[in-house]
């Protein structure tokens, strides 16, 4: 493959180089299963151990609440059904938030049609929740709020602090969806008053098909995978060690360098931010431009199509999105984008770039340059373009 700029690492990121070098030893000499009990499943248990350790270690919290998972989408689906399903006798409401991502929406869906209400709350026009609307959103049968801690999409950071104080105060459980926000922002769940937590080991340079759920001490939730007794009987199957290993190393690498990365993600973004805002007409920054993810930048412009601004893109050797890698399939706008108030039409022109530490100020303005003549091109083709300089 030639040279590339990557700008997409909201979707997924290079596994490190230290985090491949630390699983290589799991598939070959410290291969065993660890649930068994002689030499080569100790090592591998042992490894296991140390890395749930670490991970609690970044959360505040107790190595015993840390469950390994798959990812985020199972993090999120055993967090909502699992609850749901502990706590139906006290209640069958759930709240959550119109942006969240489809793991937790679709999720919510299943459980609408076993019987449980839901209520999506809305978020203002730079995408953060409307904390009144939550309150009045709050019943005596509600069992769990659900918010997403940064939008995967357009990169608003929720104020889980305020949010969990309100769930705490009564009585409701807290989850949050930190896939985009673990291991970029620091998070501390007694603090945040956290009671589950999902994150994904692709989206901070770990291997994909990893990721974990915490779960505080106390809550009452159930298996979501059945069999044997891995997870200390909560999620059956054998562990994915090297998984595990390349988590752990990719999180010990992201905590012991994260204000550096952020102050040269920040910088990165900001650079982009200000040059598409004034060298590209008729565009719009998505998302709140101060509680903001340090990597995210999201603009709509209007008059043409983001997919066909991503084809082009990428003919340039430019690797972006208009949104969720999830729904990267579907031709309807980013339900995120709606949800903050923009009309389909401007929706359809969306451009999601999520920069890395490792990306430069010339990959930035090469970039910047590419977005000017596509979408300059493609607007000298656009028949609604044509109509509005005449009225203009």
């Amino acid at each position: 493959m030639g040279e590339f700029i990557y700008l997409d690492n909201a979707a997924t990121t290079k596994t490190a180089p230290e985090a491949v070098e630390a699983m290589l030893p799991y598939f070959t000499d410290f291969y065993g299963n660890p649930s068994s009990i002689y030499f080569l499943g100790a090592s591998a248990r042992k490894a296991v151990a140390e890395m749930r350790e670490l991970i609690a270690s970044t959360l505040g919290a107790k190595s015993n609440e840390i469950y390994f998972t798959g990812g985020g989408s199972e993090s999120d689906n055993w967090a909502l059904v699992a609850a749901a399903e502990a706590y139906g006798e006290k209640g069958k409401h759930i709240i959550t938030s119109a942006v969240e991502h489809h793991a937790v929406l679709h999720t919510c869906q299943y459980l609408e049609k076993r019987g449980y209400e839901v209520t999506y709350v809305g978020v203002d026009e730079n995408g953060i929740l409307k904390m009144e609307e939550l309150r009045a959103a709050i019943r005596p049968d509600t069992i769990l709020i659900s918010v997403m801690f940064a939008n995967n999409e357009i990169g608003t950071i929720q104020p889980i602090k305020e949010i969990g104080a309100l769930a705490k105060e009564r009585g409701i459980l807290f989850h949050t969806d930190a896939v985009q926000a673990y291991a970029h922002l620091p998070i501390q769940v007694d603090e945040m008053n956290i009671d589950m937590l999902s994150a994904s080991g692709h989206k901070f340079h770990g291997p994909k098909g990893t990721g974990f759920l915490y779960i505080r001490t106390g809550v009452k939730i159930r298996s979501f995978l059945h069999g044997g007794q891995q997870e200390r009987g909560r999620r059956a199957g054998t562990e994915n060690v090297p998984g595990i290993i390349g988590l752990g190393e990719a999180a010990r690498l992201a905590f012991s360098h994260m204000d550096e990365r952020s102050r040269k993600e920040t910088e990165l973004r900001d650079y982009l931010i200000e040059r598409i805002g004034k060298e590209v007409p008729y565009c719009r920054l998505n998302g709140d431009a101060g509680q903001r993810l340090s990597n995210n930048v999201n603009f709509s412009f209007r008059f043409i199509e983001g997919e066909s601004l991503l084809i082009s893109l990428d003919r340039k050797g430019i690797c972006a999105s208009s949104g969720s890698a999830c729904t990267s399939g579907s031709l309807d706008p980013s339900h995120v984008l709606l949800a903050i108030g923009l009309p389909h039409e401007i929706a359809h022109g969306s451009l999601r770039l999520t920069v890395s530490w490792e990306n430069t100020l010339e990959e930035m303005d090469r970039t910047v340059e590419a977005i000017k003549e596509i979408v300059e091109r493609l607007r000298n083709m656009s028949p609604l373009y044509e109509d509005f300089k005449k009225q203009a």
